[in-house]
């Protein structure tokens, strides 16, 4: 049995590498069906910020760089950020049916910020947790304060009117006043 060391000049060393592999390897194999994989294609990130009146989209929480978590260390205790401001982070997918693309998951993780000391609070699991259960159809509303449910539906309408229009009436219903 060869031992292992890290000084060993015999050549038996194998190169780390990476395989990028474009479009999709398995496209044709029979024994595959791609199950458990999730396109990201129509997923948007929003940001709900009650303390301004304001939402948008920002592409950049999908790998936790919006432009309200930038520069902010995040921690677990909602103790330690006691001068937080609350701001939304809302999971949007859209697909498209026989009559048009509609919304179709809506998921919101709640954050808090206090930019002055760049400190934060989130449960990153519940922002993953959300971005999964909108990308599966689901709507996960219930923890939303009343004012910033209303300016989320006020840009989803606005955003594209076909879109809500062709929403699930309960996804209506939970954004209702």
């Amino acid at each position: 049995m060869k031992e292992f060391n890290t000084n060993d000049q015999s050549g038996d060393k194998k190169d780390n590498q990476f395989t990028i592999m474009k479009d999709d390897p398995i496209d044709g194999h029979p024994g595959y069906s791609g199950g458990g994989a999730f396109s990201l294609e129509n997923l948007s990130p929003l940001i709900v910020d009650p303390n301004e009146d304001k939402v948008w989209v920002d592409m950049g929480a999908m790998h936790a760089r919006s432009e309200v978590e930038k520069r902010i260390k995040f921690v677990t205790d909602k103790e330690e950020v006691p001068n937080g401001l609350p701001y939304w982070i809302v999971w949007v997918t859209t697909e498209r049916s026989e009559k048009g693309p509609y919304y179709y998951g809506v998921a919101a993780s709640y954050l808090e910020v206090d930019r002055p000391a760049k400190r934060g609070y989130k449960i990153l699991a519940e922002h993953v947790n959300g971005m999964d259960k909108s990308l599966k159809g689901r709507h996960v509303l219930d923890k939303i304060d009343p004012h910033s449910k209303k300016l989320l539906r006020e840009f989803l309408q606005e955003f594209n009117p076909q879109y809500w229009e062709l929403a699930s009436d309960e996804l209506k219903a939970l954004l209702a006043d």
